[in-house]
């Protein structure tokens, strides 16, 4: 019975052994490339913008073909919308602050239809 007992101790030693080197195995294969993570915050502070000029449609004035205006601070990216967010359009920017939105043929707002001026711009 001493025998026995040995010998199951022995067999679960073993098997313990195989599967730390198994463990081992599959933990030692993995490589993992260094990366960084982090958390921070910034002052994020709106544009102002001026100098706002619609310019009519030569043939149909009742339809706006474009927008420019000016902003406060230098961007890299400016969409506007003229109908309180629902149709967005990307727009040129020139020197860093002179913006001009040309609305695309077919999709001119209508004087009547434009009820806001809304920018949404990042540096």
């Amino acid at each position: 019975m001493y025998r026995n007992n040995r010998k199951k101790r022995m067999a679960l030693l073993l098997m313990a052994v195989l599967l730390a080197a198994m463990v081992y195995g599959f933990a030692a294969s993995n490589t993992v490339p260094t990366s960084y993570a982090g958390d921070g915050s910034g002052t994020v502070s709106g544009y102002s913008i001026s100098n706002i000029s619609y310019t009519l449609n030569s043939s149909d004035p009742s339809l706006v073909d474009k927008v420019d205006f000016t902003l406060d601070q230098s961007a890299s990216t400016v969409q506007v919308s003229v109908d309180s967010g629902s149709t967005w359009f990307s727009c040129t920017i020139t020197g860093g602050t002179s913006v001009s939105c040309d609305f695309p043929t077919g999709s001119e707002p209508s004087v009547q239809g434009i009820t806001s001026l809304r920018v949404v711009a990042v540096q």
